[in-house]
């Protein structure tokens, strides 16, 4: 009966990749890679820098542990590691993935000088006053105008959106990207119900509110509809 691989090297254009077995002990996991390495490197001739992505599946590793493994690692002078990825969520890890999910509904006016920062989706009953910040870890909706700082996708996410009934801000973000006020305010009347979003080529887009159903569809978040 063939005896099954605690770890699996595969190659890729940009590295390899370690598949860990998440069944065997820590101890026998460390001796295979060990062995797995040297093997490795024995038929690399060739000196130069190869990185590699160290997946554990459904297997959890406490920052010793974690550390043990890259220290493997980085004994083969031409190896680095990218990354560590398990399927396995901390405590920590899990009620910070469903606060970024929750929507936080508010109902006041951000007056200039006050930030208002929410970890999930924001909603807002209220305007939001020059001066005034609002920053979501997911989407910004203002039920009212927007005339300060909207910050949406704090933590990097480039899908969020910005949408208001008025939208005349200082400055919009999404993500690392930043926008001044629509061109229009400036010679015309605001639009109503208007929003902002990163388009298919990394510009932040400021259109009609009716455009996030083609944008965004998965934005809705009900599983059923009518």
């Amino acid at each position: 009966m063939k005896k099954l691989q605690n770890v699996t090297i595969k190659g890729t254009k940009e590295g390899i990749i370690l598949h860990l077995n998440d069944n065997c002990s820590f101890d026998e996991l460390k001796k295979e890679l060990q062995m797995k390495l040297m093997e490795s490197s024995r038929s690399h001739a060739d000196h130069h820098l190869i990185t590699v992505k160290v997946q554990l599946n459904n297997r959890y590793l406490t920052e010793e542990q974690t550390e043990e493994i890259k220290e493997i690692i980085n004994e083969n002078e031409n190896l680095t590691v990218d990354s560590i990825t398990s399927n396995v969520l901390t405590k920590e890890e899990a009620q910070l993935k469903k606060e970024e999910q929750e929507i936080v509904s508010v109902s006041k006016i951000i007056r200039s000088g006050q930030v208002l920062n929410v970890p999930g989706d924001l909603l807002l009953i209220g305007d939001v006053n020059p001066g005034g910040t609002v920053m979501a870890g997911g989407n910004i909706f203002v039920m009212g105008t927007l005339k300060g700082i909207a910050h949406a996708g704090c933590n990097g996410n480039h899908n969020a959106v910005i949408a208001a009934s008025v939208l005349i801000p200082q400055q919009l973000r999404i993500g690392d990207l930043i926008n001044r006020a629509p061109d229009h305010v400036v010679d015309q009347e605001p639009r109503e119900m208007e929003c902002a979003y990163i388009d298919e080529n990394n510009q932040m887009m400021i259109d009609r509110l009716q455009v996030l159903m083609n944008v965004r569809p998965n934005l809705t978040r009900l599983e059923r509809g009518l």
